[in-house]
């Protein structure tokens, strides 16, 4: 197991593995032969990145049965997504403002993602694992009012498109959350969220291959799964985030409107 992260420190920016409050240096692509430097920088002493530049992000509608039970709709016969702009990507630990453009509610979504290591296209369940990279946690922040501000056509891309309004990380773990594992959200000290990742409809394995025969998955690409039960507003000027998965860690971010 490892636990990939990126930084910035003195003006420049590198990647490596986080060994408890240290980060083992590493050189090259850090899907493909990264090689350790022999470096180690204190954790305190940089700041953290979103651990990888995502040219895609593959965002999942209805995908968990307890919501959909919830919401009294269909569970989906295939994956519902849409494409957040890669723009969106936020370092953990971030600010996230709400754009002068948009005065509407804004609301967290605290939900696992996956992140691909190798291309995959049309591949098969049972081929996931060797084209996943690894887990990470992700806040899919989104501008509610837009989407059916136009009784035309729903808004999904742009109530989800705003710049930084798709913090992850703090890191890439390589294995999978445990059997059993929960997300939980945490909005200025209240519990919010509190469901079992294992109640997906379509779980990883099975994303990751049904979106591959739709598109061309590249390193770096990342799948947000969805989220669950207790989606609601950050309704403070200042508000507090913190989302968990058990395994992975917390993602921690402020969104200031």
């Amino acid at each position: 197991m490892a636990n990939w992260v990126r930084f910035s420190a003195g003006g420049t920016g590198g990647f490596g593995t986080l060994e408890g409050d240290q980060i083992l240096v590493h050189e090259g692509c850090m899907f493909a032969g990264a090689r350790p430097t022999g470096q180690r920088l204190a954790l305190s002493d940089v700041a953290l990145e979103a651990p990888c530049a995502p040219s895609k992000i593959i965002a999942l509608w209805n995908n968990f049965h307890a919501l959909a039970a919830k919401l009294g709709v269909a569970e989906p016969a295939e994956p519902l997504y849409l494409l957040k702009a890669p723009t969106t990507a936020a370092a953990p630990g971030s600010t996230v403002r709400r754009p002068d453009a948009y005065s509407g509610k804004t609301v967290y979504e605290g939900e696992l993602g996956i992140v691909i290591g190798k291309t995959a296209s049309n591949i098969s369940e049972d081929e996931a694992d060797a084209h996943i990279f690894g887990y990470t946690i992700v806040n899919d922040i989104t501008a509610a009012d837009i989407l059916n501000k136009d009784p035309t056509f729903p808004q999904w891309a742009r109530a989800k498109g705003f710049d930084a309004y798709g913090p992850f990380g703090p890191t890439i773990n390589t294995e999978s959350p445990p059997e059993g594992a929960h997300v939980r959200t945490i909005l200025n000290g209240a519990e919010r969220q509190n469901y079992a990742v294992g109640d997906m409809i379509f779980p990883p394995r099975k994303l990751v291959a049904l979106l591959s025969r739709d598109m061309t998955l590249l390193p770096g690409d990342l799948i947000a799964c969805g989220t669950s039960l207790g989606v609601g507003t950050m309704k403070e000027p200042r508000n507090e985030v913190e989302v968990s998965i058990d395994g992975l860690g917390t993602l921690k971010n402020t969104f200031v409107q």
